[in-house]
C-alpha cells in the first residue's frame, strides 16, 4: 500500500470518526438552545452511537460484497446529509433521530479497516492499523475542539453545518482518487449478515477482544459523556470550549497508537492488551481526584483523560490486530462483529454514565470505569486464551 493512500484512508477514518464524537462537547450548548434538561441533551450522543452501532451490524458487511468506492463514497454522502439535517433540527426528537440517522452511515472507518489489512502482509498489519487509528484519532479530538469552540461562537448548529460541508467534500474527493476494488464475496446480504454472528459464535478469541473492548469502550464513552456536564456545572463553572480543550491535550494519543500497532507486530497483542487495560485502570484513580476542583482537579482531569485515551486505543489496536489475524478470509464479518460489540458498550457507557452522574456524581462515574477496566483485566489473567499459551509454549 503507497503512503499516499494510506493518508487518504487515514484521513476519511478520522473525517467518518469525528462525527461520532463532536456532539459530546456540544451537549450543554444543546440543552441551553433547545431548552431542555442537560440530561436530556445527553441523547443526541446515546443516539450517534446507537445508529453507529447499527450501521456496523448493517452496513459494514456490505464492505465484502459492494466496490469499495462506491460504497463508501455513498456512506460520506448519506452521512453529510443526516449532519445538514441535524444542524436544522428544530426540536430535540428530530435532532436525535437526525444524529441516528448519522451515526448509522458514518462507519467508513470500519469498511477502511479490513480493506487495508488484507493490503499488506502480516508482520506490518498492526503498524497500518495504528496509522488508522492515529487518523481516527485525529478526529475524534479535532472534532470535540472544533465543535467547543465554534458552537461557543455561533451556536450548537454551527458544528454540524460545517461538518456537513466537510464530509460532502471529502466524498467528492474519494469519487476521484480512489483506486475501485473488486468485492471479495458474492454471498447474500442476510448470510453477510450472519456471518458476523456466526464467527461470534465460534471464534473464541473473536468473543475475548469483543469483551475487551466492549468493557473499556463502555467505561471511555461514560467519562468523556459525563466530563462536559463535570466542566460545565457548579464545580468548575467553565463553557463548553474548555471540554473540547481537554480533548485536544489528548492528541499523544496519535503519537502512541502507531507505536502501539508496533509493539503488537513484536511481542503480541496479549502484553500489549495487559499494559492497556492497567493503563485505564490507573486512569480512573487519577480521574477521581478531579472531583477536587480548581488547577488541582483539572490537572487530574487532563493527566487522566491522557491516560484513558492512551491505554484504550492501544487496546484497540491489540483487538483488531487480534481479530484479523483468525480469519483472513471472513475480516468484514470479523470487524463487523467485534466493532459492533465495541459500541454496544459505548452506547450503554453513554447512557449510564450521564445516570451515574446525576445521582453520585463525577466519583460514580470514575467507580463505573474501574469496575469495568477490573472486569476486562479479570478476563485477561483468569481465564487464560489459547494464544497465550502457545506463545509460553513457543517461548521454551
Amino acid at each position: 500500500m503507497s503512503r499516499r493512500l494510506l493518508l487518504l484512508l487515514a484521513v476519511t477514518c478520522g473525517v467518518a470518526v469525528g462525527n461520532i464524537y463532536f456532539p459530546q462537547a456540544v451537549g450543554p450548548l444543546i440543552a441551553a438552545g433547545l431548552h431542555v434538561p442537560p440530561a436530556e441533551a445527553s441523547y443526541v450522543v446515546t443516539g450517534t452511537q446507537v445508529g453507529y452501532t447499527l450501521g456496523l451490524f448493517l452496513l459494514v458487511p456490505l464492505g465484502d460484497r459492494l466496490p469499495h468506492r462506491r460504497f463508501l463514497v455513498t456512506l460520506l454522502t448519506l452521512t453529510g446529509l443526516g449532519l445538514l439535517a441535524a444542524g436544522c433540527a428544530p426540536t430535540l426528537p428530530f435532532l436525535v433521530a437526525a444524529s441516528l440517522a448519522v451515526g448509522v452511515s458514518t462507519v467508513a472507518a470500519q469498511v477502511i479497516a479490513p480493506l487495508a489489512a488484507g493490503l499488506v502482509a502480516d508482520d506490518g498489519r498492526g503498524a497500518v492499523m495504528g496509522t488508522l487509528l492515529s487518523g481516527s484519532i485525529g478526529g475524534m479530538l479535532l472534532a470535540r475542539t472544533f465543535s467547543g469552540t465554534l458552537g461557543e461562537w455561533l451556536g450548537w448548529r454551527a458544528p454540524y453545518l460545517v461538518a456537513s460541508a466537510v464530509v460532502l467534500l471529502l466524498a467528492w474527493v474519494l469519487a476521484r482518487t480512489l483506486p475501485v476494488t473488486t468485492p471479495s464475496s458474492h454471498g447474500s446480504y442476510p448470510a453477510l449478515l450472519t456471518a458476523s454472528l456466526r464467527l461470534l459464535r465460534t471464534e473464541p478469541e473473536l468473543r475475548r477482544s469483543c469483551f475487551y473492548q466492549a468493557t473499556v469502550f463502555a467505561g471511555f464513552s461514560a467519562v468523556w459523556t459525563s466530563v462536559a456536564l463535570l466542566l460545565t456545572g457548579p464545580r468548575y463553572g467553565l463553557g463548553a470550549q474548555a471540554v473540547s480543550m481537554l480533548a485536544l491535550v489528548g492528541g499523544v494519543t496519535m503519537l502512541c497508537t502507531p507505536l502501539a500497532g508496533r509493539l503488537v507486530d513484536r511481542e503480541g497483542p496479549d502484553r500489549v492488551n495487559l499494559v492497556s487495560l492497567i493503563g485505564v485502570l490507573l486512569s480512573a484513580a487519577i480521574l477521581a481526584a478531579g472531583t477536587a476542583g480548581g488547577v488541582a482537579g483539572l490537572a487530574a482531569l487532563t493527566l487522566g483523560t491522557v491516560l484513558l485515551d492512551v491505554a484504550m486505543q492501544s487496546g484497540m489496536v491489540a483487538n483488531q490486530s487480534r481479530v484479523f489475524a483468525v480469519r483472513p478470509d471472513a475480516r468484514g464479518g470479523l470487524n463487523t462483529a467485534y466493532m459492533t460489540c465495541a459500541y454496544l458498550g459505548g452506547s450503554a457507557g453513554s447512557w449510564l454514565g450521564v445516570r451515574i452522574h446525576d445521582r453520585a456524581g463525577w466519583a460514580g462515574v470514575c467507580v463505573l470505569l474501574a469496575f469495568l477496566a477490573a472486569l476486562a483485566l479479570a478476563r485477561h489473567l483468569v481465564v487464560p486464551s489459547r494464544s497465550r499459551l502457545g506463545e509460553r509454549q513457543s517461548s521454551r
